[in-house]
């Protein structure tokens, strides 16, 4: 197991389904910060541990089941989702997240929840399935990456969405599409082990349509997804976007 793998599921088992904060204590630099969206925890005892507190007071069942995970020496990335219970409802919402390391600590993850699906899950009373989990994600091993396959994923980030090739968000259960054209790609992150590609980017461009009561503008995006190229195009993958944020933006316009 590599070492940042090692890591990650210490943070998932024993400080997240464990709600146990200690183990991030134990774990997580001092100075670790989660980005996700456009706001970031910096700090891990005075900004992220409290905001994730938080959630699990709401959420106090609260767990992560993990879908994929790839890894190298010193990054890991997940696809997860998060589910449970606030005040008699319940909801199941994916993510993915890239997480950093150094030395025996992590340092940073870069994350996308899609907070949009538990407020409609929420709101209707009525949770979404929970996807298959992985069978063994933390015996998953480093490989080499393969720049041809980012270069693959780089290129069809420059295009808009919809997308037909992957999952994305909730448009498989929902029906409903997110319509944004893309000017500009910003790659935060984008390691890859063989051809399955970890990104997190921020897409500038226009929103045109597709959440409630928001206004079509220039504006950007936050995406982060785990893909496979085969054959030199992108076929399958799974990708979160930051569509709360978005919407929030449009709809104070």
């Amino acid at each position: 197991m590599s070492p940042a793998l090692s890591l990650v599921r210490s943070w998932v088992q024993g400080y997240f389904n464990g709600h146990d904060p200690s183990v991030a204590r134990q774990i997580c630099a001092r100075g670790y910060t989660l980005s996700i969206g456009d706001v970031a925890f910096s700090g891990r005892d005075n900004a992220w541990l409290p905001a994730v507190d938080v959630q699990m007071r709401d959420y106090p069942g609260l767990s992560m089941t993990v879908h994929e995970a790839l890894t190298g020496d010193d990054w890991t990335a997940l696809w997860f989702s998060e589910h449970g219970e606030r005040d008699g409802t319940s909801a199941a919402w994916s993510g993915v997240s890239i997480y950093r390391r150094t030395g025996d600590v992590l340092t940073r993850c870069i994350a996308q929840e899609d907070y949009f699906t538990r407020r409609r899950q929420l709101k209707s009373g009525k949770p979404d399935r929970i996807d298959r989990a992985a069978v063994a994600p933390w015996d998953v091993t480093p490989g080499a990456a393969d720049p041809e396959a980012e270069a693959v994923v780089a290129q069809w980030l420059e295009g808009g969405w919809p997308r037909p090739d992957v999952r994305c968000d909730d448009e498989h259960l929902t029906g409903e599409r997110v319509t944004f054209e893309v000017d500009v790609t910003d790659v935060l992150e984008m390691r890859s082990v063989g051809e399955t590609v970890a990104f997190a980017v921020r897409q500038s461009g226009t929103f045109l349509g597709g959440l409630p009561g928001a206004v079509p503008g220039p504006d950007f995006i936050d995406v982060n997804g785990i893909v496979h190229v085969r054959g030199g195009r992108v076929v399958s993958g799974r990708v979160i976007r930051d569509r709360m944020g978005l919407r929030a933006r449009r709809r104070r316009l």
